[in-house]
């Protein structure tokens, strides 16, 4: 395809940057041919379908890859170093996305975006539920952090029978998180549009909206990267036949460091949305 040749996985981790671009475009042309090939029925998933079709490849690169570097390092910590890299342009990719289903969801006509992004609606709808009224912020933490190690499990599933699972849980959850931020910046620029120009209001919306969303999730992608990566490792090591041997020792070594660390770094945004974003935004 086209879009399989705009980069490789080695020029990506070379600058991880561009992948942030290369997102928007993705997103980009699934939302165009989402509307206007499908219409709106059930366009919610289409979209997200189209986005991880179009980088289904530069998934299965990387986790290529990324399998061949743990044959080769010597040492944990030049394992993790060389997978950072990956994780890197992996959090651009999903910046791109969410950054392009947030301006969709903003940009359409009300009644359009509640429809074009319904199932993402209900979903918010869902995860926020829980946790209104009275609950404790030492509940919150709990309920975030078990609905973040069930992704990770998921995202681990997925990437070891399907290798780039993965990458459907980061284009579903930026999916997720561009419409909640959209559906929040609206809701600023109704009040700013009442008493600051229009320019104003769309650039404050936006920054408050990104920064309200992206503090916790940027971390939370890069941890369920990490444990789709993991996954992804171990089922490239199934594929080509390397059980039993030393080499697929050291795989599963390297993938449970992953995991371990995924699970850190889940906890860090636990309590990053729990105890830090309210700071901010109350």
């Amino acid at each position: 395809m086209v879009l399989e040749a705009l980069i490789s996985a080695k020029a990506a981790e070379k600058e991880p940057w561009e992948m942030f671009f290369v997102g928007m475009l993705y997103a980009v042309i699934a939302v165009f041919l989402g509307l206007f090939v499908f219409g709106r029925s059930d366009v919610s998933l289409i979209i997200v379908f189209l986005t991880v079709l179009a980088s289904t490849m530069l998934m299965y690169d990387t986790l290529k890859v990324e399998a061949l570097t743990d044959k080769k390092s010597k040492t944990e910590k030049s394992m993790l170093k060389h997978h950072a890299r990956a994780v890197a342009f992996f959090v651009f990719l999903f910046l791109g996305f969410v950054v392009t289903f947030t301006a969709t969801y903003i940009f359409l006509p009300m009644d359009m975006s509640q429809q074009v992004f319904q199932t993402q609606i209900s979903t918010i709808q869902e995860i926020n539920s829980p946790i209104t009224g009275q609950a404790t912020s030492t509940n919150h933490l709990t309920s975030i952090l078990f609905n973040n190690f069930r992704v990770l499990f998921f995202a681990l599933l997925f990437s070891f029978f399907y290798g780039t699972g993965a990458i459907f849980i980061l284009t579903w959850n930026a999916s997720v998180i561009g419409v909640a931020a959209g559906m929040f910046m609206k809701n600023i620029l109704a009040k700013y549009l009442l008493s600051s120009s229009l320019g104003v209001a769309y650039i404050s919306s936006l920054s408050a909206g990104l920064f309200r969303y992206l503090l916790h999730g940027i971390p939370e992608m890069a941890a369920y990267f990490i444990g789709g990566l993991a996954g992804g490792i171990i089922s490239y090591g199934v594929i080509h036949k390397n059980l039993g041997k030393k080499t697929f020792s050291k795989i599963l070594q390297d993938a449970s460091a992953l995991v371990l660390v995924s699970i850190l770094i889940l906890v860090i945004a636990a309590l990053m949305e729990v105890y830090l974003t309210p700071i901010f935004f109350r």
